[in-house]
């Protein structure tokens, strides 16, 4: 795949009319066009929350839209039937598709259960308190709509390590459970967040549980032969135990008729944290380079104060670029939901431009970011605030430019804290580029880019910038970009 692209195609806010499957599948041929060649799809099962779930409180992984279970037939986003004709007008355009794996955790039991439990200091979950006391909790999954159709598993108390919710007493907070699976404390390989953060929410997996363990693997399969899907995008993955996952992905990747594509989601902005996991599932998966989205914030934020040659400092795609996926921001960082860190909009263009058109790391187009979106939701102050994300008028233009332009050899020119630039070299096929970025007032570059490039026509493929850069005998010319802004130097005659 050249130049692997992906969009996020949704975000928290979509609106819960069953119509993302039917768009998807109508979208598929400009998405092509733009230069998009991977799709992350949302959660595709039915949630606790039935056709208002956005898919990340899992009920049952074997519903796609198909059994009345939770008040709804079809998800949030459309039924099974529509599922499947989105992927396959994707595959049509020859577009990659990622399914969203959650795995963590489960919701929307269909009855309670009598157990043991023990509390748990929630500030610091190693330390769990000795005396258990019985009580009930909504721990057993029956799927009864579904009667047992493609697995006939139960899951019960003893498919969990901790609640979050008890009766008899009632009570709100974290609780041990007691059963011959969970030992004395929780999964290791896990963040250390917290003591430990193998607890999350809802029904907490115990991956210690050999059929647990089977049975996702057998939805693995499942999943992979119901949908022929590419690859996964893997929720919450520092609060799965690494050596899960370390099986996990060995097993799909035996199993697919083709190797997948697999990103995981694990949200630190500690570089160092994401590299040890990398460590620990022995490379076998990419992760979302979340130091770099947090450094896009911050410079977003702090306008011509942030020095713009620290950009990639502490980053996944500076360390480890074979194994970063970067974005600049998603369903989790868009205003209003839980690990808010939004990039403000005039820095937005110079972000994409340094995930797209860069040598390293797979980017990831966020859907408002596209198309834009409008909603509102209560704020952390109590307060209704609405929100609208408009469209980057340049992004489709960048997605282009990495098609086209982003081949060849990269040279940084990283030399002043306000105005950077990097060029790509181009090879014999495709022509390269030259980027340059402000934060500050408008910029320039004095760039030396080889006899190759003598007495050549240069022009602003953004359009930011109407004038002509001309290149002399040593293929040295001075790229300019408006201030706050990006331009796209392109050879002329490859317009």
């Amino acid at each position: 795949m050249k130049n692997p692209t992906i969009v996020q195609y949704f975000h928290w806010y979509y609106p819960g009319d069953g119509k993302l499957w039917p768009e998807v599948a109508e979208r598929a041929p400009s998405l092509r066009e733009m230069g998009i060649n991977m799709v992350w799809l949302p959660p595709a099962y039915k949630g606790s929350a039935g056709g208002f779930s956005v898919g990340y409180d899992t009920y049952d992984l074997f519903d796609l839209g198909e059994f009345d279970q939770k008040g709804a037939v079809a998800t949030k986003y459309g039924d099974k039937t529509q599922l499947l004709a989105a992927i396959e007008a994707l595959h049509q355009q020859d577009i990659a598709v990622l399914m969203d794996v959650v795995m963590n955790h489960k919701m929307g039991a269909d009855e309670k259960e009598s157990m043991q439990v023990m509390r748990v200091n929630p500030e610091n979950r190693n330390e769990i308190d000795e005396a258990a006391f019985e009580c009930e909790a909504w721990t057993r999954y029956t799927f009864p709509a579904r009667q047992g159709k493609y697995s006939k598993f139960i899951w019960d108390f003893r498919c969990f390590s901790g609640v979050d919710h008890i009766e008899n007493p009632e009570e709100n907070g974290i609780f041990k459970i007691i059963n011959d699976y969970s030992g004395e404390g929780w999964n290791d390989e896990v963040d250390e967040e917290k003591g430990n953060f193998d607890y999350l929410m809802g029904s907490n997996i115990d991956f210690r549980n050999q059929a647990v363990t089977e049975e996702l693997k057998y939805w693995a399969r499942w999943i992979l032969n119901e949908t022929h899907c590419d690859g996964f995008r893997l929720d919450a993955v520092k609060h799965i135990p690494a050596w899960f996952y370390r099986l996990w992905i060995d097993h799909v990747q035996e199993v697919a008729p083709k190797p997948l594509f697999i990103v995981a989601e694990y949200w630190s902005p500690e570089v160092d944290a994401l590299q040890n996991y990398i460590e620990q599932v022995e490379g076998k998966t990419m992760l979302f380079d979340a130091p770099l989205q947090d450094n896009f914030h911050h410079a977003s934020k702090q306008g011509r104060d942030y020095d713009l040659r620290q950009i990639f400092d502490g980053t996944l795609v500076e360390a480890d670029p074979f194994h970063a996926v970067t974005l600049v921001a998603n369903h989790d960082t868009q205003p209003l939901q839980a690990l808010e860190a939004p990039v403000e909009a005039w820095f937005k263009p110079l972000a994409y431009a340094l995930i797209l058109l860069r040598e390293n790391g797979v980017p990831s187009i966020f859907y408002p970011d596209l198309y834009g979106a409008r909603y509102e939701d209560t704020g952390d102050d109590g307060n209704v605030w609405p929100v609208e994300i408009a469209p980057i008028k340049e992004l489709p233009l960048l997605l282009q430019a990495r098609q086209r332009y982003a081949h060849g050899i990269q040279t940084l020119f990283f030399d002043h804290s306000n105005c950077i630039a990097f060029s790509r070299s181009g090879t014999e096929e495709e022509p390269g580029c030259v980027v340059v970025l402000s934060n500050g007032d408008d910029g320039e570059k004095t760039l030396e880019l080889g006899e190759n490039y003598a007495s050549k026509r240069w022009r602003d493929f953004l359009g930011h910038r109407e004038d002509i850069v001309i290149t002399d005998d040593r293929g040295s010319g001075v790229f300019t970009c408006n201030g706050g802004s990006v331009s796209v130097w392109v050879i002329e005659e490859t317009l």
